[in-house]
């Protein structure tokens, strides 16, 4: 059986948010929605839960940082191509996200860019090529 990843997020305008995951692909399952969390599928393995400020302090005592002034994760996602990084960022400009708030990593083999969310959480589209893959950490030594 494969795993799946639900990652957490915390949202200060929950109806904002979901509207800005559903315009860069994301897919909304209303079966976990409701008006204190948002379920959003990017894959069959991967869900991102958003969850109002008030929801997400019922999980965790912890202090919770203003992603748009720290940063606690970079989510990196793959994507198929070098066009397909392009339009999710490019996608999530026009959803009132950030562009590239992390440099542009253009390494031939790799390339990605970064986005944040209107809450300030930093996404990283990314492509490598196949090729590279399978040659493993060898060819990721030519990186700058």
């Amino acid at each position: 059986m494969s795993q799946m990843i639900f990652i957490n997020l915390p949202v200060a305008d929950l109806d904002r948010s979901m509207a800005f995951y559903e315009a860069i692909g994301f897919t909304r399952d209303d079966k976990f929605t409701n008006t204190r969390a948002g379920c959003m599928v990017l894959s069959d393995e991967i869900r991102v839960m958003l969850l109002t400020h008030e929801f997400w302090a019922t999980f965790t005592e912890r202090r919770r940082v203003d992603p748009a002034t720290e940063a606690q994760v970079l989510l990196c996602i793959s994507r198929e191509d070098r066009a397909a990084v392009d339009a999710i960022t490019e996608a999530a400009i026009a959803a009132g996200g950030m562009s590239d708030p992390c440099p542009v990593q253009d390494h031939g083999f790799m390339y990605g860019r970064s986005f944040t969310d209107p809450d300030g959480h930093i996404w990283e589209p990314m492509w490598m090529s196949p090729e590279a893959i399978k040659a493993g950490p060898a060819e990721m030594s030519h990186a700058g």
